[in-house]
């Protein structure tokens, strides 16, 4: 087998000295014959398995499947661990860990001898997480996603994980449907392996791997459960000892053509607010110049299609039968909105591998000429409250709300919302805007996903159901509603967030792109003053690194000195 640069494996491998004794004979233990260490390109498959991790437990199967494909093309694979960050089981929020993650993965691909990696991912914050880290080692890599769940069922009705749980969590407090009526829906929401199968962040990172051309064409939307997804998988271990041949580096697709295709990939999908963090954060390890301003100028203009939960009605496996994703990736190119040459992982153009995909519900991706949402991309809103900037998913907020001044009910902490929204004598009407501090990357810390605030029990029984909500934190994908979020800087960094008191009056335009906090710059200069900044939320180990150390949302909100790649030099010996 020929390749157009020598293996970086036989650094370990090729020896025929002490140290290729030493890397050889230990490997032999399982059986590997000499011929596996002569010159076979060695992948290593970058397993997030865990029975901690739900979305994820079917990973062994999918890792079965790749080994195939690895074995089928002459390749050698080699299967690792690397950590597994379950969004609905860690606290207080798996964002926290994705730097963490992400280092993992990195260092183990430097450190070992790999020619190329397939990254298999699926629950929220391992498609970035693994990405970042494979962005920074530099190695051919494929991506391969886990896929979402079945559609939910309860009483006949589709429900949708994420999306139902808010609004039948609502219906609780209302007083609309029993403590048992809960329960019920709560086995019949996740009833297969996979990852939430509405467009949450799960679903729409897998659409921007895709989107991305890291994975082979169709990764985003077959469910965990059909065979169609083990073939992909299959096919991905093939693929990716070609592109060692190749020398198919992930810096060859993670180009600025690549985010920039992804960026209007997630206006056309109605994804996640997560994405924007993730994708500054993948294109900081890269070394791609991404900001704010990218997702507002490129998201202008970029019709909603897919009519999926949160922002409609279907779930991933309608979509999936609906053809997925190249049906919108094609409907994009025809309107001129995406570089159709930029190169994806099976080596040809995001162009030529949808030229062929085809629409077969209309009802579920919608014609651009006809879209479910007009303009409903991303915005981005900056002011004097959110001066780098903060965001909004149009598509999932009510019209009558996307401008809107109203006066400010504010939350110094997430306990202090929580014990407030369920007191009836809180001074609050559904004119009022919910504001909530000290949850972003310092403040929680991790930026976690409580931006979605819950509406107030007294307002709930009056039959209110959507409010403008302004925090520093995020939210998840699957939830909805007129939610600002991101602001930036935050306000345990001193953002003017950390300035807002009960009664100010908040202009939102959402058109605009304007986010206004009414009160005289002399005033704030008064406030600032008095501010004392909050106690630093560890002392130690991990978390203190993370709050020592992490940017602010608008940078991606990885760790300062993570941004940028090392490639993956040979390491010295270890003997």
């Amino acid at each position: 087998m020929t390749t157009k640069k020598p293996l970086r494996s036989q650094e370990w491998f090729g020896r025929q000295d002490k140290m290729g004794f030493y890397y050889r004979s230990f490997l032999k233990n399982r059986g590997f014959p000499q011929d596996q260490f002569e010159g076979r390109p060695v992948i290593g498959i970058c397993n997030t398995w865990s029975e901690l991790n739900p979305c994820n437990s079917h990973f062994r199967t999918i890792a079965e499947h790749v080994r195939y494909g690895i074995l089928d093309a002459g390749g050698f694979p080699l299967e690792f661990p690397v950590s597994s960050l379950g969004e609905v089981t860690m606290r207080p929020t798996a964002m926290l860990y994705r730097n963490l993650a992400s280092m993992d993965v990195e260092e183990a691909v430097r450190a070992h001898p790999l020619d190329g990696v397939v990254l298999l991912m699926g629950c929220d914050k391992t498609t970035p997480a693994l990405l970042m880290g494979a962005a920074s080692a530099d190695l051919p890599t494929i991506g391969v996603s886990g896929g979402p769940q079945l559609r939910g069922v309860y009483r006949g009705k589709i429900i949708g994980s994420g999306t139902n749980i808010i609004s039948m969590s609502e219906q609780l407090r209302a007083g609309e449907i029993t403590l048992e009526e809960f329960h019920e829906a709560e086995a019949g929401m996740n009833r297969s392996s996979g990852h939430c199968m509405t467009m949450g962040t799960a679903s729409t990172m897998a659409s921007m791997v895709e989107a991305l051309g890291v994975s082979l064409p169709g990764n985003a939307a077959i469910p965990a459960v059909d065979a169609r997804r083990n073939e992909l998988a299959r096919f991905s271990g093939r693929r990716i000892v070609e592109m060692v041949n190749e020398d198919l580096t992930l810096s060859k697709i993670l180009t600025l053509d690549a985010f920039e295709n992804a960026i209007r990939t997630l206006a056309a999908i109605g994804g996640s607010t997560n994405a924007v963090v993730h994708l500054l954060a993948i294109a900081g390890r890269i070394g791609v110049e991404l900001s704010l301003d990218d997702f507002d100028r490129l998201g202008k203009g970029v019709h909603c299609l897919v009519n999926l939960m949160p922002s409609g009605q279907f779930l991933m496996e309608d979509f999936y039968y609906a053809g997925g994703l190249p049906v919108v990736l094609k409907s994009l190119i025809e309107q001129g909105l995406l570089h159709e040459g930029a190169l994806t992982a099976n080596g040809r153009s995001i162009g030529e591998n949808v030229a062929r995909a085809e629409c077969w519900n209309e009802e579920v991706i919608t014609p651009f000429a006809e879209p479910f949402k007009p303009d409903a991309g991303i915005a981005i809103l900056r002011g004097n409250l959110s001066p780098n900037g903060a965001v909004i998913k149009p598509s999932a907020a009510s019209p009558e709300l996307m401008k809107h001044t109203g006066r400010a009910v504010v939350f110094e902490s997430v306990e202090e919302m929580h014990h407030a929204v369920d007191d009836d004598d809180l001074d609050i009407d559904a004119s009022c805007i919910m504001v909530l501090k000290n949850c972003g990357p310092k403040g929680y810390p991790g930026m976690a996903e409580v931006g979605n605030m819950p509406l107030p029990h007294k307002l709930l029984r009056e039959g209110v159901r959507d409010m403008i909500r302004i925090s520093d934190a995020r939210m998840s994908g699957t939830a909805y509603g007129t939610v600002v979020l991101h602001v930036a800087p935050e306000a345990a960094a001193g953002g003017p967030l950390a300035l807002v008191r009960n009664g100010d009056m908040i202009t939102l335009d959402v058109l605009a792109g304007s986010l206004h906090l009414h009160v005289t710059d002399e005033v704030l200069a008064e406030r600032r003053a008095a501010w004392v900044p909050p106690a630093r939320a560890a002392d130690r180990g991990y978390t203190r690194l993370y709050v020592d150390h992490v940017l602010q949302a608008d940078k991606g909100a990885d760790l300062d000195f993570l941004v940028g790649r090392s490639g993956a030099p040979v390491p010295r010996d270890n003997h």
